[in-house]
C-alpha cells in the first residue's frame, strides 16, 4: 500500500535526480559553448577589422557570394607570415631600422612604439622561455605558504645588491582566480620548496581557489602511476 508519505518522498527523489542532471548537463554544456562563443566572437573581431581595410573591388563577399565569417581572419594570417617573411629579408630589416629610427625621432609616439613593441616581444618572440618549476614560497609572512612560478636565476644587479649568501630565484605568484597577474618576488634558492606537479596543473589549482588538484581523487595522497 502507497501512503501519501511514499507519494511526497518519491516526488522528491525524482526532483532531485533531474536537478541532478540539470546540473551535469551545465557542466557538459558551459564549457563547449562559452569556448565556441569566444571563438566565433574573436574571429568577427577580426574579420571587422580587417575587412573595411580591403578594397570594395577586390572583397571576398563579390567573389564568394555571402558574407563568409572567417575570410578576415584568414587575410591576417596570411598577411602576417608574408610580413614576417620579408622582416626576416635584408631588405625588410632595413626597412624596419629605417622605420624605427623615423618614430624615434617622434616624442610621444616613440614612448607608445616602444612599449607595445616590448610587449609583443615578451609575448610572442620568447615563447621559447617558459617557468621552469611550480614550487611552494613562504609568502606574504612566515608560515603562509603560496604557490610561485620559478622563472629563472636572478642576475646583474639584483643578485649583486641582495644580501643572500646563496642563488637568488625569481619566483612569480600569481593571485587568484587570475593567474595572469601577480607579484614578481625574489627568494634565495634555499627558501624554495619545488613541486612535483607541472606548471599546468599548478595555474589550475590557483585559478580554482585550491577546488581542483592534479589528482582529483584524493589531494592528500599522491597521484597515482
Amino acid at each position: 500500500m502507497t501512503t501519501p508519505f511514499d507519494e511526497e518522498k518519491h516526488k522528491a527523489s525524482f526532483l532531485g535526480r533531474l536537478r541532478s542532471s540539470f546540473l551535469t548537463g551545465i557542466v557538459v554544456i558551459l564549457p563547449i559553448a562559452l569556448t565556441i562563443w569566444l571563438i566565433w566572437t574573436l574571429v568577427g573581431w577580426v574579420d571587422s577589422f580587417v575587412l573595411p581595410l580591403i578594397p570594395d573591388t577586390i572583397q571576398p563577399e563579390k567573389y564568394i557570394g555571402i558574407n563568409l565569417r572567417g575570410v578576415g581572419l584568414i587575410i591576417f594570417l596570411i598577411f602576417t607570415v608574408v610580413v614576417g617573411w620579408i622582416a626576416k629579408g635584408l631588405l625588410g630589416r632595413s626597412l624596419i631600422h629605417w622605420g624605427e629610427g623615423l618614430v624615434s625621432r617622434m616624442p610621444v609616439v616613440r614612448s607608445i612604439y616602444s612599449g607595445v613593441k616590448q610587449i609583443a616581444e615578451t609575448i610572442f618572440a620568447q615563447t621559447e622561455r617558459s617557468f621552469e618549476k611550480a614550487c611552494l614560497i613562504e609568502y606574504p609572512r612566515r608560515g603562509i605558504w603560496a604557490i610561485g612560478f620559478i622563472s629563472t636565476t636572478a642576475k646583474g644587479e639584483v643578485a649583486d645588491t641582495a644580501a643572500t649568501t646563496g642563488d637568488l630565484m625569481s619566483v612569480f605568484v600569481p593571485t587568484t582566480p587570475n593567474p595572469t597577474s601577480g607579484f614578481l618576488l625574489f627568494f634565495p634558492k634555499d627558501d624554495i620548496v619545488e613541486l612535483e606537479m607541472s606548471v599546468e596543473d599548478a595555474a589550475k589549482l590557483v585559478i580554482s581557489a585550491g577546488l581542483v588538484y592534479p589528482n582529483s581523487k584524493d589531494p592528500t595522497q599522491p597521484p597515482e602511476d
